[in-house]
């Protein structure tokens, strides 16, 4: 809005230009985002107090948690408003990518204030049932992954319709561009052409995916926010490369016109995430709830897809695929031994990972500090991909 504003004055006085420089609206974005996310944070917390917007603590999580009962929660909905707010003001709104992300992001979002809802009114710690979440997730990423497809092999989003119109007068055969192949990090030329529907099956699972996995990870104080701030921040420098054709060309990566603009977006999530930490530290004034941990991983997922770093977001979110995947073997493993053998037997103490350290005998603050690290190594070592290639 303000950028649009911004070039509308232009020719009556020169100074406003600078707004057309992305680097200086992400950081406008982020600054926006963070005392917007400082300031109402108080007021949010008051308000879901007084609404009885209460966490119901699982009975069968670790008994240190039920002193957290009776903790607003919900409190993501403050992440999405100051990101709406935020890439409101400074992104550039006729950009294709600002308006798949922030359907995924209000869309998911929405699917977690709904599964959170049920949880205070109903005092049910399950929510919405999984099925009904997983068909609204599966169909939310469905058209998000179909429109990806087209919007990031084509050069322009006017290109997009031709696109799609050779395709199917192709019988469903024509590839897609190389922009869109899957890139293989550390190596220079590997690269995978997928096709429209391998673009749109692994981008589907990539958004789904990405969103349980924040969502799992979402079990202590300040878990899951820092990592994603972290991740978002390092894809948010993908965009920028992959939107520039010196960038791209000199690191080898492809040229996709518009992403550089994800930038702002990236910056508007770091600043929103940063301000929800303050409240969200331990001991955390308010949690998240799926309404923010569903969003924000539906929008990682998104941001990697169109910058084609999906194995990047593999390696820089590993925190998060380690706690999916403590999940999925956890429920494996019991289901086959009370198969096998008529009772169920555990890989770790309780799953998700966090839990089986913290009834370990760790902290939680040491849980949450050292995923902490471990995300901002595996940060690095993602953003290392951009010249070790």
């Amino acid at each position: 809005m303000l950028l649009e504003l911004a070039r509308w004055l232009e020719p009556h006085w020169s100074a406003f230009g600078v707004f057309n420089y992305i680097t200086l609206r992400a950081v406008l974005a982020c600054g926006t985002a963070l005392l917007f996310g400082l300031a109402a944070g108080p007021w949010v917390i008051r308000r879901l107090t007084e609404l009885k917007i209460a966490q119901a603590v699982r009975t069968d999580g670790p008994q240190t948690h039920l002193v957290k009962s009776g903790t607003p929660t919900m409190g993501g909905a403050l992440i999405l408003i100051a990101i709406g707010l935020s890439t409101l003001l400074w992104a550039d709104w006729s950009n294709r990518f600002v308006w798949v992300i922030m359907l995924v992001t209000f869309g998911f979002g929405w699917i977690g204030w709904a599964d959170d809802y049920r949880k205070v009114v109903h005092r049910d710690p399950n929510g919405m049932p999984a099925r009904e979440k997983f068909f609204w997730q599966a169909l939310i990423g469905l058209v998000a992954a179909a429109y990806l497809a087209f919007a990031v092999a084509a050069p322009s989003g006017e290109a997009m319709w031709p696109l799609f119109k050779a395709w199917l007068s192709s019988g469903l055969t024509q590839p897609l561009p190389e922009r869109a192949d899957l890139i293989v990090p550390f190596f220079k030329s590997v690269s995978y052409p997928l096709g429209v529907f391998g673009f749109i099956v692994l981008s589907w699972l990539v958004i789904v995916g990405s969103s349980n996995a924040v969502n799992l990870t979402d079990g202590l104080d300040g878990l899951a926010i820092m990592p994603t701030v972290m991740v978002g921040s390092g894809l948010g420098v993908f965009a920028y490369v992959v939107g520039r054709t010196d960038y791209s060309k000199y690191l080898l990566f492809p040229y996709i016109p518009g992403a550089s603009e994800l930038m702002v977006i990236c910056a508007a999530l770091a600043g929103a995430g940063l301000a929800f930490l303050w409240f969200n530290a331990y001991p955390a004034q308010v949690f998240m709830g799926d309404v923010g941990a569903l969003a924000l991983g539906g929008a990682l997922g998104t941001m990697a897809i169109i910058v084609r770093q999906e194995i990047v977001l593999f390696i820089m979110g590993g925190v998060f695929v380690a706690e999916t995947v403590s999940v999925m073997l956890q429920v494996a493993w019991f289901k086959y031994t009370r198969y096998r053998y008529g009772e169920g037997r555990r890989i770790l103490r309780m799953a998700p990972l966090h839990h089986h350290f913290e009834v370990g005998g760790w902290k939680e603050t040491q849980v949450v500090i050292r995923f902490w690290i471990i995300t901002m190594m595996l940060v690095l070592v993602g953003l290392s991909t951009l010249k070790l290639r």
